[in-house]
């Protein structure tokens, strides 16, 4: 039992990090956008991932936020 209370506060905690990660993921894919050699497929995925993204995060559900930001970034290689 001591275990899963310790497990619940190391996620409560968890979550607001999410929280801060989530605009600089989107200020480092806004930065790799403008120099992006993709083709129009992949760069249509991005800016959706990235739309997605900012709408999670201003949703308050940051670890769908961080996901669809990541996706993003790998597309990017970033």
């Amino acid at each position: 039992m001591k275990h899963l209370a310790i497990a619940a506060v190391i996620a409560a905690l968890a979550g607001p990090a999410f929280a801060f990660q989530c605009p600089q993921d989107m200020a480092a894919i806004d930065a790799a956008l403008e120099t992006a050699d993709l083709s129009e497929e992949d760069m249509a995925r991005v800016e959706e991932l990235r739309a997605t993204g900012e709408a999670e995060h201003a949703a308050g559900n940051h670890q769908a936020s961080v996901d669809a930001l990541a996706e993003a970034k790998a597309i990017l290689g970033i």
